[in-house]
């Protein structure tokens, strides 16, 4: 029997995947517990209805991000630090204060994306990478300030 999986099912398939299996399987596990449907014209016709709506949102958010990845290049955050002589820093910047800080700004970027996670240590301009979409990455400018105590 020809189904269209309704999600992803652990050693059979993917979402939206029509496949061939068996009518006892289909009927009695896939189907039953809703991970499945008949594939039928109107169901296959309903996939692709649902396949191009994926799409234009996909073009979509990935547009957005691309204009809030021009955004961000244009911005540089500043951070004030205690520092010693000779610009050594005592602590750092993370990637959470840096994510908290856009917060501040009402950019959302969730701090597991940026690309490079180690702490910035060294006063100056950082440039940190941050993905924000697929295959979208901006560049944040830290510039960080020493202040000696």
């Amino acid at each position: 029997m020809k189904v269209i999986l309704k999600s992803d099912v652990k050693k059979v398939g993917r979402k939206g995947e029509v496949l061939e299996v068996a009518d006892g399987y289909a009927r009695n596990f896939l189907i039953a517990r809703g991970l499945a449907v008949q594939a039928t014209e109107k169901s296959r016709q309903i996939l692709q209805e649902q396949n191009e709506k994926a799409k234009e949102e996909d073009a979509a958010n990935k547009k957005k991000a691309e204009e809030l990845a021009e955004q961000l290049s244009k911005m540089t955050l500043q951070f004030h630090v205690h520092s010693g002589k000779e610009g050594r820093v005592f602590g750092s910047v993370s990637t959470k204060q840096i994510a908290e800080e856009l917060a501040k700004k009402n950019i959302t970027v969730d701090k597991r994306k940026f690309l490079d996670s180690t702490p910035i240590t060294s006063l100056g301009v950082t440039k940190v990478k941050v993905e924000l979409y697929k295959d979208v990455i901006a560049t944040i400018s830290c510039e960080l300030k020493g202040s000696e105590k």
